[in-house]
């Protein structure tokens, strides 16, 4: 998923869940209250999450969980730090942080697949990976997810450094496509491409999920929690499983949660239901949440291959499936 730099509430500590004092024969236990942060705007992509809250999954395992929708990096810092116990984060961000002697670890996939593709316009006349030499690809920045699938896109194809005119365009990849500044952009496949099919454009898309596995999006824990309460890493992962089960299974009532939890939705329904429906078989699985060894090699050979990464982390340290439902 693609990260928006805005200005957001400030990101709060976790209140660990204590004992007080209650009606009736003994103490009531209060919930666990839990912030957690999304590394992007509220959007319908976040859809599981609203699902599982609405329904009350996490009341269900005395969960009281709050929405920060802060950069990513600031949730892989807080996570790392022990001030918050999970956050939303892509695998690269994880590799960095573990690289950097920061204790986190993946302990739910949530993006099966790696959701970057390379869109052009088709009347830009490029109608494989290989034409895009000589040409400007726009990108949104020279870090993270998207540059990740870049290089490892081009890789795939023989483009090297020098072969394609990398230009950092932010996050304004269809206006530039559109208005004809960039020949091809690196853009979010569950995204841009379902609004250029709605505005009505021909494009070719180069999907880099289908050339090489990489790690995606998950959920992130501090190894203290993992030590110290594997219990209530369980039970959040538990409960946030139940709103990905719910939203593959019937995406109209997701959709419609939505509503609840993204302002403006109703007054662009048509495109955010598309990129929903765009978004859903993205995450779908045999065993929901499950990590694959093979992409998490596959994202830290990439990442080596760049300036990004010098000394790589123990493969074992940076995910784990011990707390996935059985």
């Amino acid at each position: 998923m693609k990260r928006i730099l805005i200005s957001f509430a400030l990101l709060a500590p976790i209140v660990l869940a204590a004992c007080a004092s209650g009606s009736g024969p003994g103490p009531t236990p209060q919930p666990t209250e839990i912030r957690l942060p999304m590394g992007f705007v509220a959007n319908v992509q976040f859809a599981p999450w609203y699902v599982a809250l609405e329904k009350g999954y996490f009341a269900d395992e005395s969960i009281e969980l709050t929405f920060d929708y802060g950069w990513e990096t600031d949730g892989v810092r807080l996570v790392g730090s022990g001030e918050l116990p999970f956050a939303i984060a892509s695998g690269d961000q994880v590799i960095l942080a573990r690289s950097q002697g920061l204790p986190v670890t993946t302990v739910t996939n949530w993006f099966r697949r790696f959701p970057v593709s390379i869109v052009a316009l088709a009347e830009s006349g490029i109608e494989q990976p290989s034409d895009l030499a000589g040409r400007r690809v726009g990108i949104p920045e020279t870090f993270g997810a998207s540059y990740i699938g870049w290089r490892a896109l081009a890789a795939q194809h023989g483009l090297g450094e020098g072969d394609v005119q990398l230009e950092v365009i932010g996050y304004t990849q269809l206006a530039n496509l559109i208005e004809g500044r960039i020949d091809a952009a690196v853009v979010y496949a569950n995204n841009e491409p379902v609004q250029l099919e709605q505005m009505g454009h021909q494009f070719v898309e180069f999907l880099v999920g289908e050339d090489v596995a990489l790690v995606s999006n998950g959920i992130i824990a501090n190894e203290t929690i993992l030590e110290e309460k594997p219990e209530l890493v369980r039970a959040f992962i538990r409960a946030f499983l139940r709103g990905v089960r719910d939203t593959l299974d019937d995406p109209e009532m997701a959709f419609d949660i939505c509503m609840n939890y993204v302002e403006g939705l109703e007054d662009n329904v048509e495109i955010q239901r598309a990129v929903l429906n765009a978004t859903i078989p993205y995450w779908a699985a045999e065993r929901l949440g499950e990590s694959e060894q093979e992409a998490w090699k596959n994202t830290v050979a990439v990442m080596e291959s760049t300036a990004l990464l010098q000394q790589p982390p123990e493969l074992d340290e940076m995910f784990t499936n011990a707390f996935l439902p059985e």
